[in-house]
């Protein structure tokens, strides 16, 4: 396995692009200098030895050796020891609604956007639990595969859109259905949590619970929502222009279903929690989930790392040494090939 300890250090690569245009600028305010004294086809001849592209490539031989001790300053490092690590905890399946819908502002600062705090906030709390994520809108997609990888898992939460998923719609039972194949041949204590404001446009929710209920899995539901609902924004870019409306010029109120998240939860063998303005109840159901037996879990990981940043320090050293001897001077077998100089006769 290969990896960076350091990969901030990565930013220093910005001040490369930053070199590059200031040797762009320094080349044509010496022409444009050395213009003042005469037409450049007699300066030119004035200091025959002199190669642009000789000077160029000592440049681009710094560029390189600096580019390669950052890379050492990032330590690469290659795996070394695999171990095997037994953990306990459950495997999570978080469905995360992405339509339209879960942009209404009833729960500030809008039902999208305090769900993924929520889930952030879960993550956080997860100590040898395994997560996957699950979008959905008409269609249902993986957005993250069941890992344990927490700083992954937040990364992908906090991409999430309504215009991750393209088709619209609310099909919960679809996503019960990819989140119940996404936990594959585990035999490790299972749940679902779906966070929704309830709308479904499918009508097959239900049986989707009852197979998952089959292979030993909880459903847990959110209603993202509140009972009075709340119109459905429209953006251009990031300015909000006004709201949804019908074919009739109406606003469109979108209202929390409740009934139906209650079914399926219910069916789902786990709990129903409705959100509210100060929070999701996310936590609530954790801690009932937390309550699940959690199996032990073994798996193969790399305990142990090798620095390798000796060898591009070696490199970069190398490029640097090579630096000193390329003169800016023509050489004799460089002024035989135009190619490499166009001042070469």
């Amino acid at each position: 396995m290969f990896r960076f300890a350091h990969i901030y250090y990565f930013y220093l690569l910005a001040i490369i692009p930053v070199f590059v245009v200031l040797l762009v600028l320094f080349l044509l305010w010496k022409r444009k200098t050395l213009a003042k004294y005469g037409d450049w086809a007699v300066i030119r001849n004035l200091i025959p030895d002199y190669s642009v592209w000789k000077s160029i490539l000592k440049f681009i031989l710094v560029m390189v050796a600096l580019a390669s001790l950052v890379v050492a300053l990032a330590d690469p490092q290659t795996g070394s020891r695999l171990e095997k690590i037994k953990r306990k905890g459950i495997d999570l399946m978080i469905c995360l609604d992405v339509s339209n819908s879960m942009m209404a502002q009833d729960i500030k600062p809008n039902r999208l956007e305090r769900a993924k705090q929520s889930i952030v906030r879960l993550i956080d709390n997860l100590e040898g639990d395994r997560i996957g994520i699950i979008v959905f809108a008409g269609k249902a997609y993986t957005q993250l595969p069941i890992t344990t990888d927490y700083a992954a898992a937040k990364m992908f939460t906090a991409s999430i859109n309504t215009s991750i998923v393209t088709t619209q719609g609310t099909a919960i039972g679809e996503a019960i259905e990819v989140a119940a194949n996404g936990f594959g041949e585990s035999k490790h204590n299972k749940a679902i949590v779906v966070i929704t404001d309830g709308e479904d446009h499918e009508g097959n929710v239900l049986e989707q619970a009852e197979e998952a209920v089959k292979k030993n899995i909880a459903i847990y539901t959110i209603g993202m929502g509140l009972a009075e609902g709340a119109p459905i924004p429209v953006y251009s870019g990031d300015v909000q222009t006004g709201y949804r409306k019908d074919k009739e010029g109406q606003t469109i109120m979108s209202k929390l279903d409740e009934t139906l998240l209650q079914q399926i939860a219910g069916v789902g063998k786990g709990m129903y929690v409705r959100a509210t303005t100060s929070e999701t109840g996310l936590n609530k159901i954790f801690d009932d989930i937390s309550k699940i037996e959690k199996s032990e879990i073994e798996e193969k990981q790399f305990s142990d790392y090798e620095d390798r940043f000796q060898y591009f320090v070696a490199f970069a050293l190398f490029l640097l040494i090579l630096d000193l001897f390329v003169f800016e001077r023509k050489t004799k077998w460089m002024g035989r090939f135009k190619p490499f100089d166009s001042d070469s006769k």
